[in-house]
Order: C-alpha cells, then structure tokens, then sequence
C-alpha cells in the first residue's frame, strides 16, 4: 500500500493543481489529508465552497481518500463527513490497516477549531475502538507530537500535542501523519513508529507512506 500524504493547503486552490499532476507520477494507492484545506475565505467565497473545490480535485484520482480537520477547517467537518472521507474521531479499515484519527490544533490566533488536549484524547479513544482489531494501525491528526523534529518551531520550541504523542507511545501504530507545524516538515520515530509531517503542499511538498507487510517506508518528497 503506497500512501500520498499532502497536507496544509489553507485556501490555495491555485498552486495546488500543477502539485496534484505532478505527484500522480508517485503512482500511489490512496491519499491523507491531515488538514488545514481552507483558511479565511477570500471576499466572494466561502470556506465550504473552497473545501469542495479541492476535495473534487482529489477525488479525481479516484483512490480512497482520508481526512482530519486542521485548525482551520471546522465549517467543513460535516462535508469530510458527506463525502465519507473523515477518520475526525472515526476509524477505517482499508485491506489490513485500520486508519484512526482526530483533528485540529491549538494557536495563538484563535482559529475556528482548536480542541484542548481532553477532546483529542477522547476522539482518538473513540476512533481507535473501530479499528481496534486491525492487523496494522495508522494514526492520523493535524496536531504533531510533542518533543519530536515535526512540532519544531523555527524559534526551537515544541508545540505539539502530549495526547497525540502519548498514544503514539501506548498504541505504537506501524505509522503516524501530522501537519500543522509548517517548517516542521520531514519524519521521525518514536519507539516503532514512523511519523511523518509532509509541510505545505501548495509550496511542493508532500509526504509518501508505503505499507508491506507490516514494514514502513516514510519520505519527504518535493515536487518542486
């Protein structure tokens, strides 16, 4: 299973399409979106409106597509939810891997969908129950995990989330995507556990996952 991971696209329907032609050369199985798909909406439109812009154009490869909220993107939960593409508190099963997750993310900005540490903890709860009995687990949120080279600031300060990175810790999934930290963007590991934050897509990067047998591969890939 080769797995697209493009994240951070906030309103920039522009500069995504001529990323999206160029990553199908990766030839990949099924893509995740860890968040941010919009940001304040431009005069004229609105941020449903913009969400559906950029989730037809994924839905153009016509592979399985999964998503969480960013910061950004509460107005657009209930069409993640319409187009059954939410992993937000939910778990999937595609082939042998259950796909967990929960999204948003605290800001100093006061932006539309920023879950306290308490909410996190009780969706990933719920999404890890309709997975539980999956061969392979992958976890899925905006928020990175505390302590790691993907919550990193460029000032060196950490900002990610204790919960996400706890159930990392006790859940040890074969692989964990984030975003939200933009110049963050790369992979570690913690214990078995390979993480990823792909950065901005609109600005060339994307993340690319590939499951076989239980062993992951996890690279940063620029478009550019």
């Amino acid at each position: 299973m080769k797995i697209l991971v493009l994240a951070d696209i906030h309103n920039d329907v522009e500069n995504i399409f001529q990323y999206l032609d160029k990553a199908e050369k990766i030839s990949f199985d099924m893509i995740i979106c860890p968040g941010d798909f919009t940001d304040i909406p431009p005069k004229g439109f609105t941020k449903e409106e913009i969400g559906k812009v950029i989730i037809e154009a994924l839905k153009s490869f016509n592979k399985p597509l999964l998503a969480v909220p960013g910061n950004w993107d509460e107005t657009i939960i209930k069409l993640f939810e319409k187009e059954g593409m939410s992993v937000h508190g939910k778990g999937k099963l595609i082939e042998n891997v259950g796909f967990y997750g929960f999204g948003g993310a605290k800001t100093p900005f006061n932006t539309s969908f920023e879950p306290d540490e308490k909410e996190i903890e009780k969706g990933l709860s719920k999404a890890l129950r309709e997975v539980k009995d999956a061969e392979y687990k992958v976890q899925i949120t905006h928020n990175p995990p505390k302590g790691t080279k993907l919550d990193m600031l460029s000032s060196g300060m950490h900002v990610g989330s204790f919960v996400v990175r706890k159930f990392i810790e006790e859940v040890s999934p074969i692989a964990a995507v984030c975003a939200h930290i933009h110049e963050a963007k790369g992979t570690d590991i913690i214990g078995n556990t390979k993480i990823i934050n792909p950065g901005r897509f609109p600005e060339g990067y994307c993340g690319v996952l590939e499951i076989n047998q239980g062993k992951v591969d996890s690279k940063l890939v620029s478009l550019i």
